[in-house]
């Protein structure tokens, strides 16, 4: 007689970006297919569907930004555009027919686990499903954020995020206020300088810009890529190890680093020249916030109807921008280039896990998950580009697919082994994170400068501070003893205080 083939869990994959595309795929590929997925907009693609900004592109060589197992051999360019991204993960979607697990237009408002069934009420804006297990692939990017400055309700003008693009608005002959300088403001204030009449860039401090040296594949390369596909694999490797090598510049003791500082510092002597140094040379070291690539920003800021304002806004009257000092900046429209919420990860979305424990209040001094991907108290909860999982030098693609290969071993184990649920031991959890942070001691991002890196208690909750090959043997194999594990019998049939003992 066969043997009974134990039927897929019921999985709920949140989020149709690069990461829960990724771990849909594999979950799949490993007869997890019981899958539903939830997206809050109306198509896959996550950040590279909501961020349309003009020019925005990858800071990550395309060819390394991609699946290894879905490589694409006809990149146009060295660093892709957001248009041929999307395109890359749309077709993705459909390759693997996802798109009959995805429910468009749904946003989660809340899950919430119970211990006694062993599975996870998850409520959205359509409803509320019990799944055995929850993916979150929400990431660390995807809540736009706007500071809270005085005045900010009363401007009469256009006012929108880079996240949030209005393309309705036209900007030719506008007087456009541009706050915040990070990358994805280094990729639209060129093209903006070219349309205001006036551009004002606000900003708080300058950023380590290098040459992108982007360009396109010439079109026999991207035959040769895909005639002799090892000849792309090659190409892919080598911009893996490069960009690997890289880490070393974000040690606190880098010698290359501080050479790498001077040789900028001196590139950029046309630009002081014209600008006040402090508006393009940082005060802090290189790499303690994200290091950016840019070869048209600087001449952007130097054009004559562009100005950086180096004074702190104080706040917004509806016609201007007032700084610290009193001048009112005359604006007829701001762009907020402020970035995103990103230490704060599941929110708003409320998780309540075993006993009740809600998962904001856990991470009220910070958020912390064993490898990034799961956090003790929460059984059959997982995270994708999830805490200190963040790279500061190579592609999150990478990282994204040793997530999903745990993911999937862990949900394996709850089939094959009739598990009710799996949980992370909070002692295992908290060796990882010391081990963590004590990296992280190490790294330039403890430096004093304010970055996305870190949250309001200066600890790194973001990076994973070594190289990602160590991330990657640490993902290799699954540590059986740093978990907990409950059979469904005792779930069913033990008090509550019996079952405690048994964890």
């Amino acid at each position: 007689m066969a043997p009974t083939v134990e039927a897929s869990p019921r999985i709920a994959i949140f989020g149709a970006g690069a990461a829960g595309i990724c771990t849909a795929i594999k979950l799949i590929e490993a007869g997890l297919d019981d899958i539903t997925m939830f997206e809050k907009s109306d198509g896959v693609g996550g950040t590279w569907r909501a961020n349309t900004y003009p020019g925005a592109a990858c800071d990550v060589p395309s060819h390394l930004y991609s699946y290894s197992f879905a490589s694409k051999g006809d990149w146009t360019r060295k660093f892709a555009q957001q248009p041929e991204i999307l395109a890359y993960f749309e077709e993705i979607t459909d390759r693997y027919g996802l798109r009959r697990l995805i429910r468009f237009n749904t946003e989660v408002r809340s899950a919430t686990f119970d211990e006694n069934t062993g599975t996870w009420r998850v409520v959205t804006d359509a409803g509320a499903e019990d799944f055995d297990v929850v993916v979150s692939g929400l990431g660390q990017l995807n809540r736009a954020y706007v500071p809270e400055i005085d005045g900010l309700s009363q401007f009469a003008g256009d006012m929108f995020h880079s996240a949030h693009w209005d393309h309705s608005v036209d900007l030719s002959g506008r007087r456009v206020a541009v706050v915040g300088n990070g990358a994805s403001a280094l990729q639209f204030i060129p093209h903006v300088a070219e349309q205001a009449s006036e551009l004002t860039v606000f900003q708080r401090s300058a950023n380590w810009v290098i040459d992108k040296r982007d360009g396109e594949y010439p079109g026999w390369r991207q035959r040769m890529f895909a005639r002799f596909p090892a000849t792309q694999r090659l190409h892919r490797w080598s911009i893996y190890w490069r960009l690997e090598a890289n880490f070393a510049l974000l040690r606190r003791s880098s010698r290359v680093a501080r050479l790498l500082e001077r040789v900028i510092t001196r590139a950029l002597e046309p630009v002081t020249a014209v600008l006040p140094s402090e508006a393009v040379i940082p005060d802090y070291p290189i790499g303690c916030k994200r290091i950016l690539l840019s070869s048209d920003y600087y001449a952007a800021l130097m054009r004559d109807n562009v100005h950086v304002e180096l004074d702190h806004i104080d706040h917004i009257e509806p016609d201007a921008v007032v700084t610290v000092d009193g001048r009112r900046h005359e604006v007829d429209t701001i762009i907020w280039g402020t970035g995103f919420r990103s230490t704060e990860f599941l929110a708003p979305m409320t998780v309540i896990g075993r006993d009740g424990r809600d998962l904001n209040e856990a991470w009220a001094k910070g958020a912390v998950a064993y490898l990034g991907v799961a956090v003790a108290g929460f059984p059959n909860l997982f995270m994708l580009y999830g805490p200190n999982t963040n790279l500061g030098h190579n592609s999150i693609i990478f990282m994204i697919e040793q997530q999903s290969r745990y993911i999937v071993e862990m949900v394996k184990e709850l089939r094959d082994q009739h598990l009710a649920w799996i949980d992370v031991r909070r002692d295992a959890m908290d060796r990882y994170n010391v081990d963590v942070q004590r990296r992280a001691g190490d790294t330039v991002w403890v430096a004093s400068c304010d970055s996305w890196y870190k949250n309001e208690h200066g600890i790194v909750t973001n990076n994973w501070p070594a190289f990602t090959v160590t991330y990657w043997k640490r993902m290799r194999g699954i540590r059986r003893g740093d978990h907990v594990r409950r059979h469904r019998a005792v779930a069913a049939t033990t008090s509550p205080e019996l079952r405690h003992e048994i964890v």
